[in-house]
């Protein structure tokens, strides 16, 4: 038995696979999210322990011999996150997470180092965890100077597993201190917020051994001690794991709480400019792009909030056919966007209201934004040198077959459905546990799933949705130049 274990924003979950990768159990534990602020972010790192404790006591009581015979474990978890430790590893503040904006000025201080681009291969986001300590440092000095380590949300899971402070390729890209060409830390990058190696975990590719359980843990879940903690991944790469999107060409569009246009690529292809993110892969000698939106289901929850209709209950308004763009149009910008413009400070919007704009129109035009944004991040994706041929769905929106149409029209591109079964960030954390474990070949034990559908653009709607895809285009400057 193998153990992935996924730290979500909105909650833990710990997914048990045997050794022929089928889902024996899973448990689950729900996170809050603090926003003491506007555009601020946070959650306690304490009760990150709590849940993962909650989940793994789940699926024990569901499924106690399966658990014990666990020989391997592998992490997944939210990117970007500052987890502070001090001199006797004790968290020094909330971390700071992936969607917090606060750092903005110090993400384009840093930006315009012409370093960080050259060697991380990405421009510095407000979202990533160099520009955060920077902020803490101008803000909250007495903390920064207590700062001794540095984890990332998964990693401070890890350092509670196992008691060392580890991380791997894929996650550590997204600091804006990794040289993500050559795989390691960058001194240049790391005094150019005056911190050092010594403050950063030590570093393994994600299929490799990183610590091993704790001998009270063991004893406490009943499984055995000293089993190995794969490096694991960020949570997009574990997604990628788990849908066998690791080969060059291959691609996924994920509908969760933020939205991701992913790529595989076998070698490192950076392009800053674009606004595309190029990290390191989870699996050694590979890289990955992505182009990412801060609110996808996120807008569609939104909606549902403002309109006491559940989510469901919205998109099964439109129906099952696929609808040509009403003249409403929707920026999903809630909390900033990341490509193609690296703008925290624009919001959303509705454009091209009348009298006649019902509840559905607006269900229609927030879908339809949403894959407007892919159509962005798929033509970054172009001039920084990846064209895609074809997407596999994920995530909780990829339920509503009318989005997946909306988004396949949007793209131009077939959309595959795979077949029913749970290859999220989880089972591919467990995968990467398995391949630490035994030291199988990663290509042979990330395959991809078997397809259940394949959605097709809408040939009659294609210039209907072109032209929507136009007047969207045309929508961020303007809302840009009337609210700067």
């Amino acid at each position: 038995m193998y153990l992935g274990l996924d730290l979500g924003t909105s909650g833990v979950k710990a997914l048990l696979i045997d050794a022929g990768q089928t889902a024996i159990g899973s448990g689950h534990a729900s996170l809050d999210v603090s926003r003491p602020h506007p555009g601020w972010s946070e959650q306690n790192p304490a009760d990150w322990v709590r849940a993962c404790e909650t989940a793994i006591a789940e699926l024990k009581s569901a499924h106690p011999k399966e658990l014990a015979a666990v020989k391997g474990i592998g992490l997944s978890g939210h990117m970007h996150g500052a987890t502070l430790l001090d001199a006797g590893d004790q968290e020094l503040r909330p971390c700071i997470l992936w969607n917090d904006t606060r750092s903005h000025a110090e993400a384009a201080t840093l930006d315009a180092d012409p370093r960080f681009r050259k060697l991380t291969g990405n421009i510095v986001f407000p979202g990533f965890t160099a520009p955060k300590l920077a902020w803490v440092k101008n803000n909250e000095p007495a903390v920064f100077a207590k700062v001794a380590k540095v984890l990332l949300p998964k990693d401070f899971l890890r350092f509670w597993l196992t008691g060392e402070h580890m991380s791997e390729m894929s996650d550590s890209a997204g600091t804006s201190w990794l040289d993500v060409g050559k795989r390691r830390w960058s001194p240049e990058l790391l005094a150019a917020t005056s911190l050092d190696e010594k403050q950063m975990p030590s570093l393994v590719e994600g299929t490799e051994k990183a610590g091993a359980l704790r001998a009270d843990l063991a004893s406490k879940w009943g499984v055995q001690a000293g089993i190995p903690i794969a490096g694991g991944a960020g949570d997009n790469a574990a997604s990628a794991c788990g849908m066998g999107t690791v080969g060059a060409g291959q691609a996924f569009v994920s509908l969760g709480t933020s939205g991701v246009l992913f790529a595989a690529n076998a070698s490192y292809l950076p392009n800053p400019a674009s606004a595309v993110h190029t990290f390191c892969h989870a699996l050694p000698n590979t890289w990955h792009q992505m182009g990412v939106i801060l609110s996808a289901t996120d807008s569609l929850n939104w909606l549902s909030e403002v309109s006491g209709k559940k989510a469901g209950e919205l998109t099964a308004e439109l129906g099952e056919a696929l609808k040509a763009p009403s003249g409403v149009s929707f920026l999903p910008y809630l909390s900033g966007e990341r490509t193609p413009y690296n703008d925290s400070a624009i919001r959303g919007s509705f454009t091209g209201l009348a009298h006649e704009s019902s509840r559905a129109v607006l269900t229609q035009a927030v879908l339809e934004g949403i894959a407007f944004a892919f159509r962005d991040s798929l033509e970054a994706l172009k001039t920084a040198g990846t064209t895609l041929t074809r997407v596999t769905a994920i995530g909780g929106g990829s339920r509503s077959h009318y989005w997946l149409k909306a988004i396949a029209t949007a793209l131009q591109v077939p959309v595959d459905i795979p077949a029913d079964g749970d290859f999220g960030a989880a089972f591919g954390a467990a995968r990467l546990g398995l391949i630490a474990a035994t030291g199988a070949d990663p290509l042979a034990v990330c395959t991809a799933p078997k397809t259940d559908a394949t959605i097709e653009p809408d040939a009659g709607l294609s210039g209907a949705y072109a032209d929507a895809y136009q007047r969207y285009r045309a929508l961020y400057p303007a809302i840009k130049a009337a609210t700067a």
